[in-house]
């Protein structure tokens, strides 16, 4: 995806959980050698797949129409999106195989590495949450989310609504990538039951008996704000959950650009992390994340301390995806 407005780094005073977070302007990311990373990552570039730790990078796709590159837990595979549908591939590129011709969203494994959960229209017509075997050939998607469409039919395979094209904000509007939790008992995703009460909503469900929380909301019921939470993020230990955000308020004074947001689900704490425009957040450890962000003209994946808001350029690209290490 492209790259909007400013650059700079800092992380903004934690806010309640009502709170808004305003993203302010930051001294920009300082020109360094590509940092050194505890493990690869995967990044899209032109539409193709690339994984780096360090100065040097490798190209693991070609021809491009590639997105939204998701590791395996123990990091030997690659879910990724091809042409709007689920593929997975080895660690160096080999062995790409289609896992559905459903359309699909930006996936995320399971703990156990048996099952890949992406998002596709549900049985009410909004998004809905499946999940499919990573290893059995021509599996069924069995639904999630909503858990009232667990026993119903699938419905037919239709395109996601909203733009594929457009701004960048537009984009990631409705973008419906997901994330399972470490322990694998919840499952972020944007939309859910809250779309009933509000126009837009992220919602952290468990999938066990497919109870839904409604994380992050704009417009409808008493909101006069609109805007988005997208592209969900847990850290490893499953302590935090980061996302993609962006807000039009009542006033000027309310906006707030695309900007990424930090959460505690047991205190329901909220804090922005990096720069204003910052986004698609990936988790490297508890103090350090990657997000795509503006540097030299274009869209860079950027290392954030998340301590200090110190911003390092890693390489060209964007959709981050940090391969698990051991713990």
């Amino acid at each position: 995806m492209g790259a909007v407005g400013r650059t700079g780094g800092m992380v903004l005073a934690v806010l309640g959980a009502a709170a808004g977070a305003v993203c302010q302007a930051a001294p920009a990311a300082a020109a360094a050698a590509a940092p050194t990373m505890p493990s690869l990552v995967a990044y899209v570039r032109s539409g193709n797949v690339y994984v780096s730790k360090g100065a040097t990078e490798k190209r693991l796709t070609t021809g491009g129409g590639y997105a939204r590159p998701r590791w395996s837990r123990d990091g030997r595979q690659l879910a990724v999106l091809k042409g709007g549908q689920l593929w997975v591939m080895k660690a160096d590129g080999s062995a790409k195989r289609r896992l559905s011709t459903r359309p699909a969203a930006g996936a995320s494994w399971s703990a156990d590495g048996r099952w890949i959960a992406f998002a596709s229209p549900s049985c009410t017509g909004g998004p809905g949450v499946y999940q499919i075997s990573a290893t059995a050939p021509g599996a069924a998607p069995q639904v999630l989310f909503p858990a009232e469409c667990r026993g119903e039919a699938l419905p037919a395979a239709t395109a996601p609504a909203g733009p594929a094209t457009g701004t960048l904000t537009e984009r990631l509007r409705y973008d419906d990538a997901v994330a399972w939790s470490p322990d694998g008992a919840r499952i972020a995703f944007r939309g859910g039951l809250c779309e009933s009460i509000y126009d837009d909503c992220l919602t952290i469900g468990t999938v066990s008996t497919g109870a839904e929380r409604t994380v992050a909301a704009y417009g409808g019921g008493s909101l006069e704000t609109s805007g988005f939470a997208v592209l969900p993020s847990w850290r490893p230990d499953g302590a935090r959950l980061a996302w993609t955000a962006y807000q039009q308020g009542e006033t000027t004074a309310d906006d707030q650009p695309v900007h990424v947001v930090e959460y505690d689900p047991a205190t329901g704490v909220k804090r922005t992390v990096g720069a204003a425009d910052d986004r698609e957040p990936a988790y490297v450890d508890a103090n350090q994340a990657v997000v795509t962000g503006q540097y030299r003209g274009g869209s860079w994946v950027l290392k954030v301390d998340l301590g200090t808001g110190t911003r390092t350029p890693f390489h060209a690209g964007s959709q981050p995806s940090v391969q698990p290490t051991a713990r």
